[in-house]
């Protein structure tokens, strides 16, 4: 079984910066797509940056520019910095991963219990 475990949500102002950490424990063999999802009230879950392995990032238009995401392989952990904040990116950001426990195992999707972000002065 693999867990996700999220840090760094919290209150910021609006231009203000954030940081978000997950970190991947548990049996894994290897780790396909690590990336970030947000979910704001009344919305559907939405693909916020994804860094598949061997491809490159993927970014939703909305936070191109503003926000970097970088992933460790050897540590299985993804990094979402977030930059130049707005109130209109204020979600639950959850990480997300695919995985196998071994070689011949089918991939898994496993995902973190979200981590709050609030954008507001």
């Amino acid at each position: 079984q693999v867990q996700l475990v999220e840090s760094g949500g919290g209150l910021v102002q609006p231009g203000g910066s954030l940081r978000l950490s997950c970190a991947a424990s548990g049996k894994i063999f290897s780790i396909d797509v690590m990336g970030w999802y947000r979910q704001a009230p009344g919305k559907r879950r939405e693909l916020v940056a994804t860094v598949p392995s061997g491809a490159s990032t993927v970014y939703a238009d909305s936070v191109k520019g503003r926000f970097i995401v970088s992933r460790d392989n050897a540590k299985h952990t993804v990094v979402l910095q977030m930059n130049s904040l707005k109130p209109e990116d204020t979600a639950v950001y959850f990480c997300k991963a695919i995985t196998k426990p071994n070689a011949v195992t089918a991939w898994n999707e496993v995902w973190g219990q979200g981590t709050q972000v609030t954008v507001s002065s």
